[in-house]
């Protein structure tokens, strides 16, 4: 399955982040030490994304992040104050390619999901029937991810954005018990997360937050549990737990 990470606070340079510390994304990705929902490396692409004076830019690639050597430079010389950023271990029987891989993007949000829905297509034939056909036909890739992401900017018309994620989780893990969801939403001010089946993890400091599949670097981090929603600002931070079925 994938990695991710998600940050907001002071700028820090993209390096910070995904290349320089101990165990970072760039790392994980040969070397993840939480692989529950199967796989070994994260070899089909990865993504940043960041925020430009309120205003999204990404950097997809569908090479292993380790091949690109243009990165290092890249990311070195970015700073931002909120970051989300991807490695790709994709699912059998799903296309890949750049535009299958995370983050996605609508409007000012940007999307990551570590998973996969089992009975991909036809467990979400349904769900996907919720959707406008326009809203169908401007998915990035016909993946699992990417109709995760369009119900949800779906829901957030009528709902808050947490809870729009929220029900969209329930809802897949019904249509397609066994689900592994953990997704990852910010629109650079706030992180949205799930943790489903999946490692998932959060350093919380007085001026910022990172939620990551496995933690890196220094400091402190602490588990997020199994079936959670995770709110957080720069200075904020709300863990609640979701239901479902066990």
């Amino acid at each position: 399955m994938c990695r991710h990470l998600a940050y907001v606070g002071p700028p820090v340079t993209l390096s910070a982040l995904v290349l320089d510390p101990d165990h970072s994304l760039y790392e994980q990705s040969w070397a993840p030490a939480d692989m529950r929902g199967g796989g070994t490396v994260n070899a089909d692409g990865f993504g940043l994304g960041w925020y430009v004076d309120g205003q999204v830019v990404r950097y997809r690639r569908n090479v292993p992040i380790w091949t690109d050597p243009n990165l290092p430079g890249l990311a070195g010389s970015i700073r931002s104050g909120a970051v989300l950023a991807a490695v790709r271990n994709g699912t059998v029987g799903m296309p890949y390619g750049e535009a299958a891989v995370a983050p996605f993007q609508f409007g000012n949000w940007l999307f990551s999901h570590n998973g996969r829905v089992p009975g991909w297509p036809e467990s979400t034939l349904k769900l996907a029937e919720q959707l406008p056909v326009a809203d169908l036909l401007r998915l990035d890739a016909p993946v699992d991810s990417a109709l995760l992401f369009a119900l949800i900017t779906n829901r957030m018309s009528t709902q808050a954005p947490a809870a729009a994620v929220a029900s969209v989780v329930q809802e897949v893990e019904s249509a397609a018990p066994g689900s592994r969801l953990n997704v990852l939403l910010t629109n650079g001010e706030q992180l949205i997360a799930t943790a489903w089946t999946h490692s998932l993890h959060v350093r919380q400091t007085a001026d910022s937050a990172i939620v990551s599949s496995e933690p890196f670097g220094s400091g402190h981090w602490d588990d997020v549990p199994d079936r959670s929603l995770l709110v957080a600002t720069a200075t904020t931070l709300h863990i609640t737990p979701m239901e479902g079925p066990e």
